[in-house]
C-alpha cells in the first residue's frame, strides 16, 4: 500500500494518465487560470528571514490556462496544450502540491483527476504555475463546499507558493511582503495590453540573487504611487509610469532578449508604457484601445515568429 497523507489519500497515486477523461464524467468542473501581470514591482529590501520584501500592483489577463477537474479516488494530473511540454515533471507540478497542501489541512478531502490545458509559457514572469495551483484550490474548495476565505484554503495557497494567494481570486490588487499580504480588490479601468515572451526561461531565484541584497538590507527608493479604485485610464497610466520593476535590470543582464522585446513594444504606435512582468522574461505594453494593441501584436508576431505574443485585456 502507498504512503498516505493525513486525509487518508494514497500520496503516491499521482499519474499523468488521462484515462479518466476517456469516459464521460457526470459533473466536470472547469476553472480559468489567467496570466498574472505585475504592472509594478518594487523591491523594498531583504528581510531577516531571507525573503525579499515587495510591493506590487497585480492585474490579470484575458489569456491563460484552463483546468478541468473530475472527482475520483486518486489524484491524477494530465497536461497538454501548446505549452504542455514546458510544465515539467507531474510530481513537481504546483497543482499537485496545492492539492496535497489542502488535503493535509482538511480531513477527508475529496479530490480526483485534473486536466490542464497549458497555454502560458513556463518560468516567464506571468505566474502560470501559481495561477494553475490557485485554480486547483478553487475547484477543490467548490467540490468540498469550502469558501475561498476558509483558513485551510488560504494556508494551502501560502504553503504552495508566494504568488498563489493573490491568484486565488484573480483580480487587480496590491500585494506586499513576500506575497502574503494581499490588498482589497481594485476596480481599474480596462487596460489593453500586449504580452511578449522572447522564449528565454528566467529562473526567479537567479534574478533575485543578482540584486545582491543581504538579509536585513533595504533600499531607499521612491515609494510606490497610490493606486485606488475608479481611477481614469490616463491617471492610472501616469501613476504606473512613476513606478518601476526593480527586477528588470538584473533580468536584463541575465537575458538581453528582454531588452529586445521591450524595444519592440516601445516602438509600436500608441504604446503608453512597456515594462517587464515579475522576474521576466515576459514583458507587457499598454495601449489606449484594443485595436492598437491588436495591430502591435500582429506586427511583433510577424517580426519574431518564434516568440509568444498575445494581445489581451488586463483587469
Amino acid at each position: 500500500m502507498g504512503r498516505r497523507d493525513r486525509a487518508g489519500h494514497d500520496a503516491s497515486a499521482i499519474t499523468s494518465s488521462a484515462a479518466l477523461f476517456l469516459k464521460p464524467v457526470p459533473y466536470p468542473l472547469t476553472a480559468r487560470a489567467p496570466a498574472k501581470v505585475n504592472l509594478t514591482l518594487h523591491v523594498l529590501g531583504r528581510r531577516h528571514d531571507g525573503y525579499h520584501a515587495l510591493e506590487s500592483l497585480v492585474a490579470f489577463a484575458g489569456t491563460g490556462d484552463t483546468l478541468t477537474f473530475a472527482p475520483g479516488r486518486t489524484l491524477d494530473l494530465a497536461v497538454e496544450g501548446p505549452m504542455g511540454v514546458q510544465a515539467g515533471p507531474i510530481e513537481g507540478n504546483l497543482i499537485v502540491k496545492a492539492a496535497h497542501a489542502l488535503a493535509e489541512r482538511v480531513e477527508g478531502l475529496r479530490w480526483g483527476a485534473f486536466r490542464l490545458i497549458k497555454r502560458l509559457p513556463a518560468a516567464a514572469g506571468v505566474g502560470g504555475g501559481s495561477s494553475d495551483a490557485a485554480a486547483a484550490l478553487r475547484l477543490l474548495a467548490r467540490l468540498n463546499d469550502l469558501p475561498l476565505d476558509h483558513p485551510a484554503v488560504r494556508d494551502a495557497a501560502r504553503a504552495t507558493g508566494a504568488d498563489v494567494p493573490v491568484c486565488l481570486a484573480p483580480c487587480a490588487r496590491m500585494m506586499a511582503g513576500a506575497g502574503e499580504r494581499i490588498g482589497p480588490a481594485l476596480r481599474l479601468p480596462r487596460l489593453f495590453g500586449v504580452l511578449v515572451n522572447p522564449g528565454v526561461p528566467v529562473e526567479t531565484s537567479v534574478v533575485f540573487k543578482r540584486l545582491g541584497l543581504r538579509p536585513g538590507e533595504f533600499f531607499e527608493g521612491d515609494a510606490h504611487p497610490a493606486i485606488e479604485s475608479d481611477l481614469t485610464r490616463d491617471i492610472l497610466l501616469q501613476r504606473l509610469a512613476r513606478a518601476r520593476n526593480d527586477l528588470e535590470p538584473p533580468a536584463l543582464a541575465f537575458a538581453p532578449a528582454i531588452g529586445e522585446a521591450l524595444g519592440l513594444l516601445r516602438s509600436q504606435p500608441g504604446c503608453r508604457l512597456a515594462r517587464m512582468s515579475g522576474s521576466g522574461a515576459t514583458v507587457f505594453g499598454l495601449f489606449d484601445d484594443c485595436r492598437a494593441s491588436a495591430v502591435a501584436a500582429r506586427k511583433i508576431r510577424r517580426e519574431r515568429a518564434a516568440w509568444w505574443v498575445k494581445a489581451t485585456g488586463l483587469r
